[in-house]
Order: structure tokens, then sequence, then C-alpha cells
């Protein structure tokens, strides 16, 4: 059985209430619910600290837990929902869908969800990885690079295009290498993500704020999928107006 969980938090500094925000008719977590529903997922709960996502959930027919509100990360508030749901025994993978994609396709959750599919030889984490396509994507601090082995494992994740090619300038360096870009979408067998749960901030995560470099050092094997699909993710009302555009809806 392969679980989805949407964490899905009510505050936020540049955008309260996201979750519940309207794109054209419906909530953004309806439309990622919508989505995910589509995928080869056995089930679809929504993790949420707050009352208000909880009910819309249901009042929409979807699934969700309710959630504390103090978790550092969406990571421990899914370790938390997976417990609430009983920690069904069949589940042999969970996978962390972001609340605030509501156009993920469910070709990227299947990428994923197809290395469980046997477990006997699914990974311990899995997540998503794209070609980086423009210059502007390569130096983007905000979009995560990330090198992997020739067993498609990652080897690091950073902020900073990787590699660093010395013999060539920065405005040429797609033309001479193949770069790729992290996706916040990540899948887990349900044992190892309660060992994630223990684990302190590293110091290389401290440094580039990205969480899965806290699992490398502790030594786990992060498996990566790749998509030619994009994400997008919302977190500022000018997405919002971006996203409206993209459902071909002139913002107000």
């Amino acid at each position: 059985m392969i679980l989805g969980l949407i964490p899905a938090r009510y505050a936020s500094t540049r955008l309260p209430g996201k979750p519940l925000v309207d794109l054209g008719g419906q909530s953004m977590i309806e439309r990622v619910v919508r989505q995910a529903q589509q995928a080869n997922l056995s089930r679809v709960v929504v993790a949420t600290d707050d009352e208000r996502i909880l009910r819309h959930v249901h009042g929409f027919g979807g699934e969700a837990v309710l959630t504390r509100p103090d978790h550092p990360s969406g990571t421990d508030r899914l370790w938390e929902a997976f417990q609430q749901l009983g920690t069904p025994a069949e589940v042999h993978c969970i996978v962390n869908i972001q609340g605030d994609e509501p156009f993920i396709h469910p070709a990227q959750i299947n990428a994923l969800a197809d290395l469980f599919q046997d477990p006997a030889t699914a990974p311990a984490i899995a997540t998503l990885v794209k070609p980086v396509v423009s210059e502007e994507e390569l130096f983007s601090p905000h979009l995560p690079k990330v090198v992997l082995n020739q067993r498609q494992q990652a080897l690091y994740f950073s902020r900073h295009p990787l590699p660093y090619q010395r013999q060539h300038a920065p405005a040429d360096w797609l033309q001479h290498h193949r770069y790729l870009r992290h996706l916040g979408l990540y899948a887990y067998q349900p044992a190892v993500l309660a060992q994630l749960t223990q684990l302190p901030v590293s110091p290389l995560e401290a440094a580039e704020s990205l969480e899965q470099l806290r699992w490398l050092e502790a030594g786990f094997t992060i498996q990566c999928a790749e998509t030619e699909l994009d994400a997008f993710g919302i977190d500022t009302p000018e997405d919002v107006e971006k996203a409206l555009l993209r459902l071909g809806i002139k913002p107000m």
C-alpha cells in the first residue's frame, strides 16, 4: 500500500491561510488533493495544524487529520499523521506531497511511487529531479541543485550550481554539463521516516537550509527519479496571480 500524505500549515509569513486560497473556484489544497488522487496511491490524506483546513478538506470529501502546530518541519508533521492513522502495517511507502503545488502532475507522483512497487527492492528514501533548462534556473538560490552517482542516488544538494566548472565561464556552463535541480517531492519507507524525525539538525543542513542534507550526513541513501515536468509552488500573492493566469483567469 502506498500512502500519499500532504502537509498543509495555515500560518505562512508571506501568504497566511495559503492552503485555503481560492484558485478558480477550488482551494489550493483541494487542487493538490484532486491531482494526488489521480496518481497510483492507495490513499491520500491531508496533515494539517488548523481546524479550518481540516473542516474544509472534509467538506469537499477529502481525508484529513489534525496535527500539532509546533512541528519544526513537514517531515515531522507527516510522521504524527501516519501514527494517527494507526501506522497501518500494510503501508510500505509514504509519499510526501507538497501542499502548495496545485499543478503537481500525477506522473510526477507515480515516478516515485513506482520505485516502491516491490517492497523487496524499494529504496529507503526517494525524491524527484529535473534537468535545468535555463541560466536563470541554474543560478537561482531558490531552486536547489543536485548531483547524482551512477546509480541515480544523490551525492549532494546545494543552492549553488553543482558542479563548478573551472575550465568554463559560468555563462557557458549549461553547454558543457547536464545540470539537475531538485523538486520537493519525497517518498520513504515508514520505518525510515520514523528514523528521520529523530535526527538533529546537521551542519550542512544549517549552511544550505536544505533538510535532505541532514539525511545524507546521517548516512541515508536518497534514490532519485527524473521528470521533465516542472514544479509550480505558491508562496506569495504574486504566485497566486501567476497561478490564476495559468488557469486562464485574469487576477482581480
